[in-house]
């Protein structure tokens, strides 16, 4: 469905994305993982024809996104990370506007806005202005805008910044209501149980580069399984392990306070880069 052949990057000297090679299936959920500044939303950019590549090739259901633009527009929903809906207009008029853009027919259009505000469960305040709307009921309205066209792939970017937690499952919901449905979802994010939780397979980017490939599982058995983290009184220590008895035996011979637990996908960026995701 998405077919990035030396996607590239540069501004000037600077090198924001370095040639990914990458495929993404039908149907699949992809994060990409990273710190910020790490090529994430640059690479969304490019496949969302909002920046030019400076050379390689990106595919979109079969379409170059530098000569196919209207049928990668056709084929393709854009979340930003940014609220850019329009403050003034309520949720009814947002979506009406976004379906003219797409010179959608009348009633097709009509029959989609009523569908999509139940759909993000937003029926009963269709009217109301978009201004009136908390963070989490204004993200879910960007869903909706995004899908009026009935795109087959869908681009979050970093989709549940600065919401809350519960409005952050409603969110997953949603994602895995679309996924469930056909949509094939690339989000980016920076929140790690996000990606575990979401993702069919994580890609890990840094310094532009794509460093790790894989499931969710597959990554964090690659550094190890099992996480022994100790602390004598300056810094946490961190030191992955592939099974718990050798997790035990090297907690046996640590002073201070000792925690063993399970690894997660920051312990793979970590183990991958020496650098926290959130750096």
């Amino acid at each position: 469905m998405i077919e990035l052949q030396g996607l590239a990057k540069h501004y000037g000297s600077i090198v924001a994305v370095a040639g990914l090679n990458l495929q993404i299936k039908s149907g699949e959920i992809f994060g990409l993982l990273g710190p910020n500044g790490a090529g994430k939303t640059t690479t969304v950019r490019m496949l969302t024809m909002l920046t030019r590549p400076s050379s390689g090739r990106a595919l979109i259901n079969g379409y170059d996104v530098t000569r196919d633009l209207g049928k990668v527009k056709q084929a393709i929903g854009v979340v930003p990370q940014q609220m850019n809906l329009d403050q003034e207009l309520t949720a009814r008029e947002n979506l009406e506007l976004h379906g003219r853009l797409h010179k959608m027919p009348a009633k097709e259009r009509q029959e989609r806005i009523n569908e999509l505000l139940a759909y993000v469960e937003l029926e009963e305040r269709a009217d109301d202005l978009v201004s009136k709307f908390s963070g989490g009921m204004k993200r879910r309205l960007m869903i909706a805008r995004a899908l009026m066209h009935r795109p087959r792939v869908l681009f979050l970017d970093e989709p549940t910044v600065g919401l809350d937690p519960q409005t952050r499952r409603k969110i997953w919901d949603l994602i895995r209501r679309m996924n469930s449905e056909g949509m094939t979802v690339l989000l980016t994010t920076h929140y790690i149980e996000e990606a575990e939780m979401l993702c069919h397979r994580v890609g890990i980017m840094d310094r532009g580069q794509l460093i790790a490939l894989g499931t969710p599982g597959e990554l964090k058995q690659k550094v190890g399984e099992v996480a022994v983290e100790s602390f004598a009184g300056t810094e946490t220590g961190y030191k992955l392990f592939s099974c718990r008895e050798e997790a035990l035996d090297y907690a046996r011979k640590v002073t201070g306070n000792v925690l063993i637990r399970a690894t997660n996908l920051e312990d793979v960026f970590i183990e991958l880069t020496g650098r926290k995701v959130s750096d």
